[in-house]
This record gives C-alpha cells, sequence and structure tokens, in this order.
C-alpha cells in the first residue's frame, strides 16, 4: 500500500493543502477582526446578526483547520486580539462606516470565501480535507443567500443595468 491509501487522516498533507489550510485560517482570523469592528458601527440589528453569525461560523471554521494543521505538526497563523465593544452612536458620522458599506463588504468577502474553499477543494488528495472545505463552501453559500436577501430587502444593493427591463417594454 502507498502512503495515499487507507485512512485520509493517516495520509500526508501536501504543500498546496497545508497552504490552503493556512491561508484560509489566517484570512478568517483577519475578519473575525475586521467584522467585529463593524460591529460596532452598524446600526441595522438584521446586519449585526448576520455579522455575529459570521464571526461564529469563522470560529468554527478555524477551529477544524487549526486542528488539521496541528496535527500535522503545522503551526496555524497568529490569532488578532479581540475588539473592544463600542457604540455605534458614539462613532463620528464620517469616521463611520455605514450599513450599505459594511453589507457590500461582506458581500465581496463571502464571494472570495467561496473561490477560495473551491481552490482548496480542487487541489485536495486528502478527502477529509476536500470534504470540510465543502461543508465550508455550502456554508458560506447558505449565508451569502441570507445576506443577498437582507441586501435586496433593505434597498443596499445596486444592481447593474437589468438586461431585459427595457426589452419587454418593447412588445
Amino acid at each position: 500500500m502507498g502512503i495515499l491509501n487507507g485512512n485520509p487522516k493517516e495520509e500526508p498533507m501536501h504543500y498546496g493543502e497545508v497552504l490552503g489550510c493556512w491561508a484560509y485560517a489566517g484570512a478568517n482570523k483577519g475578519l473575525i477582526s475586521g467584522y467585529e469592528g463593524f460591529i460596532n458601527h452598524a446600526g441595522d440589528e438584521e446586519l449585526i446578526k448576520l455579522l455575529k453569525d459570521a464571526v461564529e461560523m469563522m470560529k468554527e471554521e478555524n477551529n477544524a483547520v487549526e486542528k488539521v494543521l496541528k496535527d500535522n505538526g503545522v503551526t496555524p497563523p497568529p490569532t488578532l486580539p479581540e475588539r473592544a465593544k463600542a457604540n455605534a452612536e458614539e462613532i463620528p458620522v464620517g469616521a463611520r462606516f455605514m450599513d450599505p458599506e459594511i453589507s457590500a463588504a461582506v458581500s465581496i468577502n463571502v464571494g472570495q470565501g467561496l473561490v477560495s474553499c473551491s481552490q482548496v477543494i480542487g487541489q485536495c488528495l486528502r478527502e477529509d480535507i476536500a470534504m470540510m472545505f465543502s461543508k465550508f463552501h455550502a456554508d458560506r453559500l447558505l449565508f451569502g443567500m441570507r445576506l443577498l436577501r437582507l441586501n435586496k430587502e433593505k434597498g443596499w444593493i445596486i444592481p447593474p443595468p437589468l438586461h431585459g427591463a427595457t426589452f419587454n417594454s418593447h412588445k
């Protein structure tokens, strides 16, 4: 039997898997810090709930990824200190991130996270790591749908010119 047969957890990680896991955890840590800051700035309760859900989701992902890294002798990226709590009303209007800005930034991050998960999945030889990132992908997809719905309901999404909008009026 070769080294890639049997229990995937006993197989060595290749450099792509190591870097993919390490970079994903590092990016999550940066986003967690940023989202904790966004929570301080946000005024909309539904947006705050989504931000808190995203922070919890990424912390759970990092626990799983960091376990894999540690089990394979890799030191995970450093964790940033937790943000202090602040009252959004005390942040001056010109210095405060507004809810549509926060939502737009998080929407971009969702897309980037989906691409990152897909990239790790595509390079995996270890099925356990590919399945772990498949779960992360599914979780981010569902989170992205919740965020899209909120963006539409609040009128925060600015669509490009809609194809067919004028087409139907020519009938």
